[in-house]
């Protein structure tokens, strides 16, 4: 982009960025992925949908956006302990137990079985970085002792989500903290202590 198109084209930031990525998370848990469109974006959030294409390529890109937009960056907190920092990731603004990431999950899980674009997108902005701050924080976890150190990580780390996603999608449970707590003490923790059994 030259400097004159810059000029033409002021760029979609701050608080008007905000109101279009909530703009799309409401239409997104209103009709979907499928059905969602720039225009029914475009309309909710009183902008053209010149204005949306400008920032966005299109809509798997606004889509990812939003939803990284509402969980925030990926984060590695570092209480001291697996469990604690387990539990500061997982609980919380923009969390599985946050009831608008439980629908816009619904959501996004039906989108990347249906459109290979937008689980392209989404598997590499999103998830790629979650990945990497959910290995930080079992190789702290490791580092502390906490883990065996034979425990196989590419199975550990997303077991907990996994669990969670089986407990809300197939048998209608509501993702709380207390929900997550249990999952910890009662499998997470105990594999990562134990290690394989060979």
């Amino acid at each position: 982009m030259t400097p004159t198109e810059a000029g033409t084209r002021p760029r979609v930031e701050g608080e008007r960025e905000l109101e279009i990525f909530e703009a799309t998370l409401e239409v997104l848990a209103e009709v979907g992925y499928d059905l969602l469109t720039m225009d029914a974006v475009a309309t909710r959030a009183k902008a053209s949908k010149a204005t949306l294409y400008r920032r966005w390529k299109g809509k798997p890109e606004l889509v990812v956006a939003a939803i990284m937009a509402h969980k925030g960056e990926a984060r590695e907190p570092d209480t001291g302990s697996l469990r604690g920092d387990l539990l500061d990731a997982y609980c919380g603004h923009g969390g599985p137990s946050d009831p608008m990431a439980q629908v816009v999950l619904a959501a996004v899980v039906t989108a990347m079985t249906r459109d290979p674009e937008f689980a392209e997108v989404y598997r590499r902005d999103f998830i790629a970085p979650k990945i990497e701050a959910s290995r930080a924080i079992y190789e702290r976890a490791r580092d502390r002792g906490e883990l065996h150190p034979d425990t196989d990580l590419s199975i550990l780390a997303p077991s907990l989500i996994a669990i969670l996603m089986h407990r809300s999608f197939l048998l209608g449970e509501a993702i709380t903290p207390e929900l997550i707590a249990r999952v910890l003490d009662e499998v997470v923790l105990p594999a990562a202590l134990h290690g394989p059994t060979r």
